[in-house]
């Protein structure tokens, strides 16, 4: 329990209001048909993630920080511009759904929850240390217990649940494998990485290993409670997921209610067919997942650009202290509100953030194998041969997934 932090908060972190729009969206148009795919993203994710936290537990700074020496510096900056406008859109839709959700509880205009969410988050983001911050998102990850707790509420064919999870359904249009893409993407996501390796760096330095050379390096056990830590919110990660596309396919899809778009959506269709108890804990989830996912996404882009152009950073650091840092966390929020109120409807976006993302993640992912790789780095403890192969394969598995979309 002790070693629970920055891997479990980054699990969970993915499986914000986007997130469930696009699992939802699954299940609805699918069934359970994609139900393998939790089973197979688990382990995959869980590779990807460890690689990034040991990157940032051995060299002592982040993946920007780290692509800086062995990348040309435009690279880095289109990987991080490209973060920082997937992030933004993001933080919109996230905004979106949960204002929404927030909307559906209280008969409240949505606009003004927008308002509300992005202050108070804005508010405690800049205000709270990290330990602060770490602390309030770990008991959020309470939230996603919601999901679980609503597909048994709802009932199942268990027998047809396990043959759909055990035995793949290969996409057979280039709409399902869009779709395949689609949760690739937003499953195993770019920011994530970013995010990961950065809060191993905060890790340390609440620790008090405040210079670079003082976090160099890492013992067997520190790296061992690492990988439990992001073993176990992969799991959480994943199994949300599975349920939320279960919940949908067996309330939405069997009652051939396809056309679903947001995560409110998804819940106000639930209500018909699984009562207010399941709707109304659908709802919660999305409002409380919210709180955990958008200081993920606007710290994640802030760290890179950070790292990528020298401004000093980090949450553990105070706002006169890091101005830079913390006026990109701010504005990104800020440009998430506009989005909301100027007519444009992230939202609608969204999806196809998730299939960018997906397109985009393979690219970086070659990059991360190549830091794993770097003996001299790594200070000597370049990733295990079986992770870096796993993380290899989901490179692949992600190039072909992409790739076949575009040929179907």
């Amino acid at each position: 329990m002790k070693s629970l932090g920055p891997g479990l908060i980054t699990g969970a972190a993915d499986d914000d209001p986007s997130g469930i729009a696009t699992y939802s969206i699954a299940g609805a148009q699918l069934g359970t048909k994609l139900l393998w795919t939790a089973l197979l993203t688990w382990p995959l994710m869980a590779a990807v993630q460890m690689m990034c936290a040991r990157i940032g537990k051995v060299t002592g700074q982040g993946l920007a920080g780290n692509f800086k020496q062995r990348f040309p510096r435009w690279l880095l900056l289109v990987f991080v511009i490209a973060l920082l406008t997937a992030n933004t859109i993001n933080i919109a839709a996230d905004l979106a759904g949960m204002a929404d959700a927030a909307a559906m509880l209280t008969r409240i205009n949505s606009h003004w929850f927008v308002v509300i969410f992005a202050l108070l988050i804005s508010w405690a983001t800049v205000r709270l240390q990290y330990q602060q911050i770490a602390n309030v998102l770990k008991w959020l990850v309470l939230v996603l217990f919601a999901y679980p707790v609503t597909a048994f509420v709802v009932g199942a064919n268990w027998g047809q649940v396990l043959r759909d999870t055990l035995v793949p359904s290969m996409p057979h249009s280039g709409d399902e494998w869009a779709m395949l893409v689609a949760i690739l993407g937003t499953t195993i996501s770019p920011y994530l990485f970013f995010w990961q390796a950065s809060e191993e760096v905060e890790e340390e330095k609440s620790a008090g290993q405040s210079t670079l050379a003082q976090r160099r390096g890492a013992t067997p056990e520190e790296l061992e409670l690492r990988n439990i830590d992001v073993g176990v919110g992969a799991f959480f990660s994943n199994m949300v997921m599975f349920f939320i596309i279960l919940t949908t396919a067996i309330t939405l899809n069997r009652h051939h209610i396809t056309n679903i778009s947001t995560s409110r959506e998804a819940a106000e269709a639930l209500r018909p067919f699984a009562g207010n108890f399941a709707a109304t804990l659908f709802t919660l989830g999305i409002v409380g997942v919210g709180f955990l996912a958008i200081p993920t996404l606007a710290g994640s882009a802030a760290y890179a650009f950070a790292e990528t152009l020298g401004w000093r950073q980090g949450l553990s650091k105070k706002l006169k202290q890091a101005r830079w840092f913390y006026a990109l966390i701010l504005v990104s929020t800020a440009a998430g509100v506009a989005m909301d109120f100027i007519g444009v409807n992230p939202v609608k976006a969204l999806y196809w953030t998730a299939v960018i993302n997906g397109l985009l993640a393979p690219f970086l992912l070659v990059a991360i194998l190549i830091i794993a790789a770097d003996k001299k780095l790594m200070q000597n403890q370049p990733s295990s041969r079986l992770g870096w192969i796993v993380v290899a394969l989901t490179t692949l598995a992600m190039f072909a997934a992409g790739v076949a979309m575009f040929i179907f």
